[in-house]
């Protein structure tokens, strides 16, 4: 199986390999949209990365992925 790696934004330098905590486990929050007006693709576009991103490591690569992003603004009131 391919190496996952990743490049370090507090290091910069080459890509550097992805080792889990927890082998074959992530756990990986992200920040969700803020919206205080009409959703646009912007909005989408954030959805749609992460769950690429997640598919992958779930299904190509095998991890136990647990995923959760939040909600924050106007969309409930």
């Amino acid at each position: 199986m391919d190496s996952i790696k990743v490049h370090n934004s507090l290091r910069p330098g080459p890509p550097v390999p992805f080792t889990p905590i927890d082998q074959g486990k992530i756990s990986w929050y992200a920040c969700g949209p803020t919206v205080y007006d009409h959703s646009h693709l912007g909005h989408a576009r954030n959805y749609v990365s992460t769950d690429i991103i997640r598919r992958i490591l779930l299904h190509y690569f095998g991890f136990d992925v647990k995923f959760v992003m939040n909600f924050t603004g106007d969309l409930f009131l």
